[in-house]
């Protein structure tokens, strides 16, 4: 690993390390309950190898008639102080860091979300949603190793390497400084040598595991399409093709970990002979008495323990390192776009197009050509036109959801790239074709827009688009789980409780795209008059195929047409 490639790894860790600093606590509590471990292990394995010498010794000696006398009490105590101490600090030791790592996870899953939320359409477009997934799972779980695997265990073993040495050094210093230097090697070797050896395979891993993931669920989502076409089989090949190389890959690095375990075994045994021949000349000459010689030993037999798990760990370095830069790729697109300085003040939002063009990756035709479109404090405008004629663009830039390719968006006369993040969320409301519930109560799906509303604003928003009636006959009535998705409703029970939801809300500006879609003439009429009363005040934009085609929006005062991305207004009001 070059100065340049250490420099860009501690440049990709740095963010999650600074995330990692917020739980520093449990985190120390986690590395001195390894060293506990790791203490007791060595203790327990050098002092058995201390008494049972001792012991050997003083049952030599009796038998040859000389006087001698043992306190078999105090080191027998001692090694059953280290083997309970190392049994119940193992166990709560993984439990301990365990639960750490978990909720180190909820922190980084927490922080992904946000940041996701964060993006607008044009970024979120450019990936499939299978990447996505990856992100917000695999390339979390790949950095839970960040503190279990590859920070805490290499410090405890320097920590270990260092105590051990001291320790022997007190009776045999060369003996201690072949333990620092033989072990200290072997440490650097299994953290740098490993991590060398092993980054581009566990790299070339990670990024081909995506894009077998996404393949794959790209196959099952569209299989009778690519049975009708006889695609299939290409399909497939190329899935094979991603296979067989994390299969290389995999093998790569089980033979680079089995090197690694091989190393540690042999650097073990290594210092385990030096120290031994050391100790066997010092007892010779009188320096050193049996069983000192034989404790010393084994102490560094029982260093394997602080070893085994640095290979394996460090080997796939580069997995960790690909789900970092990945996700800090993801923080910097929005921390790029979002400049915070305006807020929202006008209860009812006046909103502005101003020459605005609009051009997707990739489109041959811009979305949206020169539209100059103004819609006034407290006015409702009724926006027509077919799909594909720009509505739901429209929508996404008042929205803030996209960002024009030229031209003005303003919400109360303001820019909305300018505009604190969290205030359109909570000013503009939009009701899109997409209805997105959670596999939860209604209640919860409910409190979405308002964390702390009570159940009696539940029942009233349910009221005002005839669902109370329906919620109330159920056995469970708002703790009913609408299933993943909503599947449990229809779609108009669907479109209806989103509609509940967001008139929990108190915002400027609303956007409702079908509004009564999938509801039959008699139900879309009453829930357009209790609509009607709530609209009052508030700046209102409809997303609508044509007027008159079951029942109007209530109160419109304005009727734009929507060509083809260009705005073609109707200047005769309708009341």
């Amino acid at each position: 690993m070059t100065e340049r490639h250490a420099i860009s790894l501690r440049t990709t860790l740095a963010p999650w390390l600074r995330l990692l600093a917020q739980r520093r606590g449990r985190l120390s509590i986690g590395t001195l309950l390894m060293a506990l471990t790791l203490v007791s292990a060595i203790g327990l394995l050098a002092l058995s190898g201390w008494f049972i010498t001792a012991s050997a010794l003083a049952g030599t000696a009796l038998a040859a008639g000389a006087a001698i006398s043992l306190n078999i009490y105090v080191p027998g105590g001692g090694i059953r102080l280290f083997a309970l101490t190392r049994t119940v600090s193992r166990y709560v030791e993984r439990l301990y860091n365990h639960d750490t790592v978990l909720r180190l996870l909820a922190d980084l899953r927490a922080r992904l979300f946000g940041v996701l939320a964060g993006l607008d359409e044009h970024r979120l477009s450019r990936r499939r949603a299978s990447d996505w997934l990856h992100r917000l799972t695999a390339d979390i779980d790949a950095l839970d190793s960040l503190y279990l695997r590859l920070l805490a265990p290499p410090a405890v073993a320097v920590v270990a390497v260092i105590t051990l040495s001291a320790f022997v050094s007190f009776w045999l210093p060369v003996a201690g400084l072949a333990i620092a230097v033989l072990l200290g090697v072997a440490i650097g070797w299994l953290t740098w040598g490993q991590s060398c050896l092993g980054m581009a395979a566990s790299r070339r891993r990670m990024e081909d595991l995506e894009h077998f993931r996404g393949r794959l669920i790209e196959q099952w989502q569209g299989l009778a399409e690519l049975e009708a076409y006889a695609s299939l089989a290409s399909h497939r090949q190329r899935l094979d093709d991603i296979e067989a190389r994390l299969e290389a890959d995999q093998r790569r690095l089980g033979r680079l970990s089995a090197l690694g375990n091989a190393v540690s075994g042999v650097a073990v045994g290594t210092t385990l002979i030096v120290v031994l021949w050391l100790a066997a000349q010092a007892y010779t000459s009188g320096q050193l008495s049996g069983p000192v010689m034989v404790m010393m030993s084994l102490a560094v037999l029982a260093f394997n323990e602080a070893l085994a798990p640095l290979a394996i760990a460090f080997t796939h370095l580069g997995s960790t390192c690909v789900a970092a830069m990945r996700l800090n790729e993801l923080e910097a697109a929005v921390a790029s776009t979002v400049t915070p300085s305006q807020t929202l003040t006008s209860d009812a939002l006046p909103a502005r197009l101003d020459n605005v063009t609009l051009r997707y990756p990739g489109a041959l035709v811009p979305a949206l050509s020169s539209v100059s479109l103004t819609v006034a404090a407290g006015e409702r405008v009724a926006l027509c036109g077919a799909s594909g004629a720009g509505k739901s663009s429209v929508a996404s830039l008042l929205a803030g959801q996209l960002r024009p390719t030229q031209g003005k968006v303003m919400l109360d006369d303001k820019p909305v790239q300018e505009l604190v993040p969290k205030t359109l969320p909570q000013r503009v409301a939009v009701l899109t074709q997409r209805i997105d519930l959670f596999d939860d109560s209604l209640a919860a799906n409910l409190r979405l827009a308002d964390p702390v509303a009570d159940e009696t604003r539940l029942w009233h928003a349910l009221a005002m688009v005839e669902l109370s009636g329906w919620a109330a006959g159920l056995p469970n009535g708002l703790a009913t789980r609408v299933g993943e998705g909503g599947r449990q409703l229809s779609g108009g029970q669907s479109r209806r409780l989103a509609l509940a939801r967001l008139m929990l809300r108190d915002p400027g500006l609303v956007i409702l795209d079908e509004p009564f879609a999938g509801l039959d003439a008699t139900t879309a009429a009453r829930v357009a008059s209790h609509l009607d009363g709530w609209l009052d005040g508030r700046t209102v934009v409809y997303l609508v195929h044509d007027l008159g085609e079951q029942v109007d929006p209530p109160g419109i005062d304005r009727r734009l047409m929507l060509r083809e991305g260009r705005l073609a207004p109707l200047p005769a009001p309708l009341r």
